[in-house]
């Protein structure tokens, strides 16, 4: 460790309240309150331990003025807001490698908050549906001559699940270049100037591809509980899956591509909203108890 003029450690930056003081305060509470699972017992405990005497330390020394500190070991976890700093730069680096000098589209594939119970509790399965149905969407637009590519495009894409406000909230980001390799791999046919593919179309085929492959899943999970290999469907008043699909039927679950102005924004605004990924620590104004 070394810094020109060796200034003090700065906590400046640091938020006053962390997702880490909320679990220290009040999680033992919603552990006695709550059957949580397993998996997210885990990450409340790591949480709560990382960058402390828990986890034990290290010393970090000045190299030019002999100042010493303690720190305290990071407990590692892709679930904690602080840690992973390096991995968060190398992933960012990564993708801006593979950035073309083309222009490029955002574009937002959501699902419907109905299915937000099927999917807390089918997160694999709901999850795979949504990045396939995606990837098939905008495989067939792209080879689509009468989109005016007719090849192959590709794609980046961003999971959220949760909003801003930590709703539970399902959406896909999608980094599109505008245009398509030709099915030789030899030549390159760039999309018009700001245009790439019609919104409505593109939200009709992908909520169809989408729901007929959750469909055939329902399917498969009846046949399950027929044979007594899976948990028996709900009661009579409850919602089944196939009732949120028809009610899902004219749902618009898209959002077309809006042409950006710089690709590299894309993942630096992203990246940190993104559960899955290391992400800086959200700042959280106040802690207070609720009556």
């Amino acid at each position: 460790m070394s810094a020109a003029g060796c200034p003090a450690p700065s906590c400046a930056q640091r938020p006053r309240w962390e997702v880490a003081d909320v679990f220290r305060r009040y999680g033992e509470a919603c552990r006695r309150a709550h059957a949580l699972p397993a998996s997210h017992l885990e990450v409340m405990h790591a949480i709560e331990a990382c960058r402390t005497a828990e986890l034990g330390g290290h010393v970090e020394r000045c190299d030019a003025c002999g100042f010493e500190r303690i720190a305290y070991n990071s407990c590692r976890n892709r679930h904690c807001p602080k840690c992973q700093a390096l991995v968060k730069a190398r992933w960012l680096e990564a993708r801006e490698r593979e950035l073309l000098p083309v222009q490029y589209f955002h574009a937002v594939f959501t699902l419907p908050h109905a299915l937000n119970p099927l999917a807390l509790s089918n997160k694999t399965l709901v999850y795979g549906l949504l990045f396939r149905a995606v990837a098939e969407t905008l495989a067939e637009f792209g080879h689509d001559p009468r989109h005016g590519l007719g090849g192959k495009p590709g794609f980046s894409a961003v999971l959220h699940t949760w909003d801003p406000q930590l709703h539970y909230h399902v959406h896909l980001h999608c980094l599109i270049p505008g245009g398509a390799l030709s099915p030789d791999g030899q030549h390159w046919t760039p999309a018009r100037d700001g245009f790439l593919f019609p919104v409505r179309q593109l939200s009709e085929f992908f909520r169809g591809k989408f729901l007929a492959a959750l469909a055939k899943a329902c399917d498969l999970a009846r046949c399950r509980q027929l044979l007594g290999l899976a948990p028996k469907p709900p009661a009579p008043e409850e919602k089944t899956p196939r009732d949120l699909l028809s009610e899902l039927a004219g749902t618009d679950l898209a959002r077309c591509p809006h042409c950006l102005h710089g690709a590299r924004h894309f993942f630096r605004v992203l990246l940190p909203l993104h559960p899955g990924r290391p992400n800086a620590c959200p700042p959280l104004p106040c802690i207070q108890d609720s009556s």
